[in-house]
């Protein structure tokens, strides 16, 4: 039997990589024979760039950044023929940000490793959004790349907004002209309102509900004073607004599990398999918002190959689970309780690949 395993990363546990590991070895426990096709997956957010090099190798290039309150950050580049890849979240992830720091922020970092990129001399650049700890529009990467207001700044968090003038972004688009600049996403909102950056994803990022108002206020000054239109666009909230940032410097918008889907010729190794197997710390019902497992079961159901998933913990029903296009989906927190999922995520996800391999391989 043919497995295919592509699971997303744990979120605070294991990257994409290390999950797909830890299904193998538990898989193999049950089923030596079984032939398992690893491919590790990511909607463009946290372990972007892993998953990518994981799969397409290429060449790593190490850069240091601005982090999202001045201190320096590693980070890396990596460049597949004429292609650099880059993660934002690298630079302004969430693991970064300090607690309700997200108003004081900034996402100059990710330009400084745009900028990076570009040095490469690559004819397209894909910044890969999501798990951002920022909530600054983008205008710290706009400014890393020469965009300058007529008054106030960009690059000390969406708080200094307050007296934005009109930004002249052109010397940011010179910086880009020529080459094919791609935001992948792992969402669609737009940049402000209530389905914007600050109103969905803000709480997460330590913002107060009595702070959202202010805040989304903040942003509709920086789209007032970039691209308004812009501003609306889909995809324009990804990563705290770095998405409008992009979008005003012409990218276009992928969504990021299908761009990595692509890379990694999913669709094809899909149709190989007899099963496919994907997983995520959380599946619950915001996993068709672009995430992995949707994203993996969507191409899994076009090869007519069943989809299960394997999860921190499962959050919804049996009915929303195949909505999702997906037949099972089995919880580390059932088998192995929350304790030991988190002392020891790879042998308590062994344990569960291994079990669900009883019910599925055909060996």
């Amino acid at each position: 039997m043919r497995v295919l395993v592509a699971p997303d990363k744990f979120a605070g546990t294991l990257t994409a990589v290390e999950a797909a590991e830890a299904i193998a070895a538990g898989w193999r426990r049950h089923a030596p024979d079984d032939e398992l096709d690893l491919a590790p997956m990511s909607d463009g957010g946290p372990g972007f760039v892993d998953v990518l090099h994981a799969t397409l190798g290429g060449e790593l290039l190490v850069a240091t950044v601005e982090g999202p309150h001045g201190e320096e950050v590693p980070a890396t580049v990596l460049l597949v023929g004429d292609t650099a890849y880059v993660e934002s979240a690298q630079a302004c992830g969430r693991q970064l940000v300090t607690q309700g720091g997200a108003e004081f922020a900034t996402t100059v970092g990710v330009g400084e490793l745009l900028v990076a990129a570009l040095g490469t001399g690559a004819a397209t650049v894909v910044v890969g959004l999501g798990g951002s700890g920022t909530n600054d529009g983008g205008a710290g990467l706009l400014d890393a790349l020469g965009a300058r207001p007529d008054a106030g700044q960009l690059d000390g968090g969406p708080v200094l907004f307050g007296d934005l003038g009109r930004v002249d972004l052109a010397p940011a688009r010179a910086l880009v002209a020529g080459r094919r600049l791609v935001a992948a996403t792992d969402v669609d909102n737009p940049l402000t309102g209530l389905f914007g950056a600050t109103k969905t994803y803000g709480p997460q990022k330590g913002i107060g509900e009595d702070r959202i108002a202010e805040v989304d206020g903040w942003l509709e000054q920086l789209a007032e004073a970039t691209d308004r239109r812009t501003s609306l666009g889909k995809g324009a909230g990804a990563a705290g607004g770095l998405g409008h940032a992009l979008l005003c410097l012409g990218a276009v918008r992928e969504p990021g599990i299908a761009l990595v889907a692509e890379a990694v010729g999913l669709a094809s190794r899909a149709r190989a398999a007899d099963l496919v197997v994907t997983g995520e710390g959380a599946f619950d019902f915001s996993s068709r918002s672009g995430k992995v497992p949707y994203g993996v079961a969507e191409i899994a159901g076009e090869a007519l190959r069943p989809c299960v998933a394997l999860a921190g913990q499962v959050l919804v029903g049996s009915r929303e689970m195949r909505a999702l296009g997906v037949e099972s989906a089995y919880s580390l927190v059932d088998l192995v309780g929350e304790q030991r999922a988190f002392e020891d995520p790879v042998g308590s996800l062994e344990a569960l690949a291994e079990r669900v391999a009883r019910t599925w391989s055909r060996e």
